[in-house]
């Protein structure tokens, strides 16, 4: 999943407003909440895409060529896309 800037700062600042908006935080100063909100974001995103490269090359790799858009490949997918997950402890 690629987010575009504009996707990041809205994102980061719906995040920012919930927890601010909910007593869950004080901000000294928004700038740098916004901040750490998108990077935190980034990181995210990040992980994610090395997560989905990971699953899909376990699916590439087995012996029976399953192909992409089957169900046996959504399964597949999903089973070791929640693998990769675990290993990152989410």
């Amino acid at each position: 999943m690629i987010l575009s800037d504009e996707r990041q700062f809205h994102l980061a600042h719906v995040a920012t407003d919930k927890v601010w908006g909910d007593d869950i935080a004080d901000f000294s100063d928004d700038d740098i909440a916004l901040r750490a909100a998108r990077i935190a974001i980034v990181a995210f995103v990040k992980e994610d895409i090395e997560i989905d490269k990971r699953a899909r090359e376990k699916v590439a790799t087995l012996k029976r060529n399953v192909m992409e858009g089957t169900r046996e490949w959504d399964i597949m997918y999903k089973k070791y896309y929640e693998e990769e997950r675990n290993k990152y402890g989410k």
